[in-house]
């Protein structure tokens, strides 16, 4: 669910400071067989206070504070709804939402997650026809709630890249329109320019909002934000 590449090693946050109290960027003593981008993101991980606050709150991932800042404003989990979190890996997203009070809280992602008390966790292709049906059984309810953190991976290949994008956004939409309870919410990862306009005509014409959010939490550099839809009115009929 995240944009961050599983770690393989644990990296211990550097301490200390300059002459002015004032801890200065750090940078890695060697980057012998990293690559470059290896290399990029690693220095950001250390000089990174999401990074280091996560871990001091026990959050599996920095992902936690972008729902948790999205929910702080927006107010979308309240104590005894059912919640879907599509791309949960590694989870963090499924620990505010247990955090926040839901009910029931179920996640999928391709990779393995470690077990979560109070969220039930499956290893699963969300794309797979098969998988929809099995988050709805196992979350012994319709969702108030519906998340997806899905990104795919790269090709370096950016019209390639933003096709997936698209795609993963509209088959997170689809579902959202086809299962939300009335009054849902739907959330999900975003890139600038990262949807089209027939997909916002569609959400515009299901939710009574839609808006884009850019948390905190997410890089300034980067061309991550969030797509928020919250009213849930049904699927709009067909002319």
């Amino acid at each position: 669910m995240t944009e961050e590449p599983p770690r393989k090693r644990m990296v211990r946050l550097p301490t200390g400071g300059t002459d002015a109290g004032r801890a200065g960027p750090k940078r890695l003593k060697t980057a012998k067989e990293r690559t470059p981008s290896s290399q990029a993101w690693l220095e950001r991980q250390i000089n990174d206070p999401f990074v280091a606050e996560a871990k001091a709150k026990g959050y599996r991932s920095r992902a936690a504070f972008k729902l948790r800042e999205i929910d702080d404003r927006f107010h979308l989990i309240s104590r005894g709804a059912r919640v879907v979190d599509l791309g949960c890996a590694p989870g963090g997203w499924l620990q505010i939402a247990v955090e926040r009070g839901a009910r029931a809280v179920v996640g999928v992602d391709l990779l393995e997650v470690d077990p979560l008390t109070g969220a039930t966790i499956i290893q699963q292709d969300f794309t797979d026809p098969e998988c929809a049906p099995r988050l709805i059984e196992l979350l012994d309810g319709t969702p108030d709630v519906i998340l997806s953190d899905m990104a795919p991976n790269t090709t370096g290949h950016r019209q390639t890249d933003h096709l997936r994008i698209v795609g993963l956004i509209e088959v997170a939409a689809e579902f959202a329109i086809d299962v939300l309870a009335p009054g849902g919410v739907f959330v999900t990862k975003a890139f600038q320019g990262g949807e089209t306009g027939a997909l916002l005509t569609l959400l515009k014409q299901s939710f009574e909002r839609v808006r884009h959010v850019k948390p905190k939490a997410s890089r300034a550099e980067s061309s991550e934000l969030y797509l928020l839809a919250t009213g849930f009115k049904g699927r709009p009929a067909k002319a």
